[in-house]
This record gives C-alpha cells, structure tokens and sequence, in this order.
C-alpha cells in the first residue's frame, strides 16, 4: 500500500478516534458540548483559553469521564495489537489474547476479592492486583505445563491454555455457586463480562505504560512476524530462532493482556475481529497493522462503551456484551467466506 494512502488513513483514524473520545465525554447524565469538553482539556494542559468553566463540569470532565474514556482507548489499542500479535505466532487467524487462560486466571482473582474479600489489605486495588497476580499465575502454569524437555512447542501452549482456562472457569463457577451473595455474585458476572466503570488516574498509568513498551517490542520486531507468516521453514531459513522469539512475543502480549484484563474485566473479540478488519484494508505487513490494529482497536472501544453507557441509561451494561453483539456477525461473515488471505497462507 503506498505510503500516501496509508498516510491519510492514519490521519483519518486519529481524527476519528478524537472526536469518538470527545464525544464519549459529552455523554452521560449532565450533557456537555464539545466546546465546553476542549476548553478544560486545554486548561490541564496548559492552554488558557480565558474563558471560565464550572468547577462542577471541570470534575465531571476531568475526574470522572476523562479517565474511563483513556482506558477504553488503552483496552482497546492493548487488546488488538495483542491479539494481532498472538495470530502471527501461532499463525492462526482464529486466535485471540485470552488463549492461554490469562482471563479465567484473573476471573478468579476477581472472584476471590468481590465475593470473600481476599486480598483486602490492599484497600482499592485489591480487585486489580489479585486479577493480575491469577492472570500471571495462568500463564507460568501454562508455560510449565507446555515445556517438556527443555522445549515448549505452540501446540503444547494452545492445548495447556484451553487446560488451564477451563481449570479456573470452574473454580471460579465453583466459587459462584457457593455463594449466597445476590449483589456480589452479579458484581462478578458484571466484572467479568468487562467494564470501565473503575476507572481513574491512578490506575490507568500501568495498562498505558505497559501498552506503550509492549507496542516498541512487537514494532520492533514486525519483520519475524511477517517471516512467521510464511511459515517456520521461511522464518528458520531467515535466521529467526522460533521457539525464543515466540516465547518472548506470548510472554510480552499475555502480560500486557493480563494488565489490561486486571483492570477492564474480559473484554471478548476486540482482539479477534479488529486485526483481520486492519488487513483488509493495509494487508498484512505487521509494519502497518500494528498501529493502524491500535488506532481502530482505540476506536471501536471507545464507541462500544459509548453504547454500554446509553442503551439502557441511566444503568451501565457490561461493554463485553457489546463487543460480543458487534464482533460475532463480522466473525459468521469471516467463516462463512470461501478463502481468507492470512498473510502468505490461507485460514
């Protein structure tokens, strides 16, 4: 694709992600113009615009909608880039970020904290680390379930993390079904189905961080992603050192998901539906799906809990489901297509 075109369809998402944030911030119970919305971010920032504003809208923009609408961005570009990342490694398009069990770990945690108060000395993070630290756990009992005899194969990773993700479904249903709290087990349903609902400055600094060093590493490496797509014979010949290099790649992307999972709640098909979106329309050098898979991926979260926040108001509905309603058409309409190019092979 020439660099023209990608050009202005770098220009034309980052545009649209502005204005979808802006008007994620406009909407909710007090109504707010764009204008009033860009004068207090511009204030933050330095820019004074000499005009007042209400420390009331200040609060309500700057405290409240300001952070939710940023994580859904982070969420969304952390989520997509994952699982772009995930799909040239296991050279799957089916693949998505939660494949070696990373959410049903953290669902646990979560579990635990809402429903019998684990990890209660924590105070406000207790929910967030006890969902990271279960998510990390999923992940090293995959990878030593998967290593034998000093190697770990993408087949062993795959088959420990649907193991692993169904051992922790049950535990976490096991502990649903023991408890005699209403409020709290539809806490954890909600949880689990994903919401933004917590979202503040203090907690959002670790996902964007972890966003941005995962984003460099996988960049950095976009030319043995595009070799994985040619197949381990092409990739080997190429000098890249396949198990290493997967090892590293899942290793980065589950943390980064297990970040994101931590905070957010399981968040399903952004990161299935949105890099083969990306392809159809810059192909499949990961140079370009990369950023643009981070752009879209911002975007369509950013609307979908635009959605979750309006549709039955003034109550929230999980965004999980949103993106679950959005993103299983377009996955039938993927299936249901004779051939779909995957970089130099099929799926």
């Amino acid at each position: 694709m020439k660099i023209k075109k990608l050009m202005i369809l770098y220009t034309m998402l980052t545009i649209c992600l502005l204005i979808v944030m802006t008007v994620a911030i406009m909407v909710g119970s007090v109504g707010l113009t764009p204008l009033t919305v860009w004068q207090i971010l511009l204030d933050k920032i330095g820019v004074d615009l000499g005009q007042k504003v209400g420390n009331a809208q200040q609060i309500i923009i700057w405290e409240i909608r300001m952070p939710r609408v940023l994580l859904a961005a982070i969420v969304g570009a952390a989520l997509a880039i994952s699982g772009a990342a995930i799909q040239a490694i296991v050279r799957n398009s089916i693949a998505d970020p939660y494949i070696l069990g990373v959410s049903s770990g953290a669902s646990v945690g979560a579990t635990l904290v809402i429903l019998v108060g684990a990890f209660s000395f924590l105070g406000m993070y207790a929910l967030s680390i006890s969902a990271f630290i279960f998510a990390l756990l999923s992940i090293v009992i995959v990878f030593g379930l998967a290593r034998v005899q000093g190697r770990t194969s993408v087949i062993r990773l795959l088959l420990a993390g649907i193991a692993v993700s169904l051992v922790f479904s049950a535990i976490t249903n096991f502990l649903l079904m023991m408890s005699k709290q209403q409020n709290a087990i539809q806490a954890v349903m909600h949880w689990m189905l994903g919401s933004l609902a917590g979202a503040k400055w203090m907690n959002i600094w670790i996902p964007a961080l972890a966003l941005v060093v995962v984003f460099i590493i996988l960049l950095i490496n976009y030319r043995q992603l595009n070799a994985l797509l040619m197949g381990e014979e092409a990739a080997t010949t190429l000098g890249i050192h396949l198990e290493k290099f997967r090892l590293f790649i899942i290793v980065a992307v589950s943390l980064l998901v297990g970040v994101v999972v931590a905070i957010s709640g399981s968040i399903g098909f952004v990161g299935l539906i949105i890099p083969h979106i990306v392809r159809m329309f810059v192909g499949s050098n990961y140079k370009n799906v990369l950023p643009f898979s981070a752009l879209a991926g911002a975007i369509f979260l950013v609307v979908a809990d635009i959605v979750a926040r309006i549709v039955i108001a003034p109550q929230e509905m999980p965004i999980g489901i949103i993106t679950a309603l959005c993103g299983s058409p377009f996955f039938i309409w993927m299936l249901r297509k004779q051939k779909y190019s995957f970089g130099e092979g099929e799926s």
